[in-house]
């Protein structure tokens, strides 16, 4: 099968490999459609520590049931489904109370680290255990579907949050999990969202997908301040952090009511600090969310009638043969370019 291999870093070559093999608790997908994260992005410059090449990388996808193993009972071939990033061990404590995304033995698709490589979805096929995949409601197309994992990880923080109908939402980063984010305040029965992001073309889309407000960040904007106009002088009740890094917590921290929560999504600074104090006398609750956690048939169906909607953020759907050429554009930042969707 054809698959696009991180032989080195910066470098994707598309290359014939063995398909995978299946176990009696696995199924094979034919790859229709995979999305590059940007954890695949960071991955590709080896920034992230967790893509040690070799390794097929991608996790966002979606196909079509070409094999099921001797113990699937819930698939048969033709169908068509998506799947989860994670393999949880479905045993340990975290598991058993309904938190896979915490397991002890969590294993991500598409990643290779000290502790394991678990090939992913850059490939024609792609073999996964049953229990992980989830089938695509009728007019969900394979691209689309291929987001249900972005999406995912956005519905999982804001029922982190715990939004109260009508609350204030602040959404730091308006790249593709912010867009997301913005959408499921707004299904959640937020008030007032605004985004805030430093380009001003994913600014003109959050307001298209929901915010509504908008400000653009930069030197001598003072976010928080404005904020506080915006809400008589208090903060917002919630901020989203979809960046992770020391400038935007301080800014959502800062942009918070007394009381209020700030949920923190990006992860691109393995640490960041922030006034301790102000979090501790403004009682400010701060809570981290990670992945998701058995919100893929709740996402499906929100995609489904349009209560999210991906096709927006989608920038190109491409064929495998053009993974180089995109990683690299989406490495260097190119305006405009948010999802890109590779097609094996």
């Amino acid at each position: 099968m054809k698959a696009l291999v991180l032989n080195k870093y910066k470098r994707l070559d598309l290359e014939d490999v063995p398909r995978p093999e299946v176990s009696p608790d696995e199924v094979l997908i034919r790859v229709r459609s995979c999305g590059i994260c940007g954890s695949d992005v960071h991955g590709y410059d080896g920034s992230s520590g967790r893509r040690i090449p070799p390794v097929i990388m991608g996790h966002e996808a979606s196909g079509e049931i070409a094999g099921t193993g001797s113990a699937v009972r819930s698939f048969r071939t033709g169908d068509r489904v998506t799947f989860d990033s994670m393999i949880c061990c479905r045993k340990c404590e975290f598991c058993r109370v309904g938190r896979p995304n915490l397991c002890e033995d969590r294993r991500v698709l598409g990643v290779s680290c000290e502790d394991y490589r678990r090939h992913g979805a850059f490939a024609e096929f792609v073999a996964v255990p049953e229990h992980i995949v989830f089938p695509v409601p009728a007019g969900v197309e394979f691209d689309e579907a291929a987001m249900v994992e972005p999406v995912s990880v956005a519905v999982h923080a804001v029922s982190r949050a715990a939004p109260a109908l009508g609350d204030s939402a602040l959404v730091v980063g308006a790249g593709m999990i912010g867009l997301l984010t913005v959408q499921a305040l707004r299904s959640a029965g937020c008030g007032r969202i605004v985004a805030v992001d430093l380009a001003a073309d994913r600014l003109f889309l959050a307001k298209q997908l929901g915010a509504d407000e908008t400000i653009q960040s930069g030197d001598g904007v003072d976010v928080p301040s404005i904020i506080r106009g915006m809400t008589g002088g208090l903060g917002a009740d919630l901020v989203m952090e979809a960046v992770g890094a020391d400038a935007t917590v301080a800014m959502s921290l800062d942009s918070v009511r007394k009381g209020g929560r700030v949920t923190l999504i990006g992860n691109i600074a393995p640490t960041v600090s922030f006034s301790l104090q102000s979090v501790v006398t403004r009682e400010i609750d701060v809570l981290g969310s990670c992945a998701s956690s058995n919100d893929y048939p709740a996402c499906l169906q929100m995609m489904k009638r349009g209560a999210i909607r991906v096709r927006p953020v989608l920038s190109a759907s491409v064929p495998l043969e053009r993974g180089q050429e995109m990683f690299d554009r989406l490495y260097k930042g190119e305006p405009g370019l948010t999802k890109v969707i590779l097609q094996p």
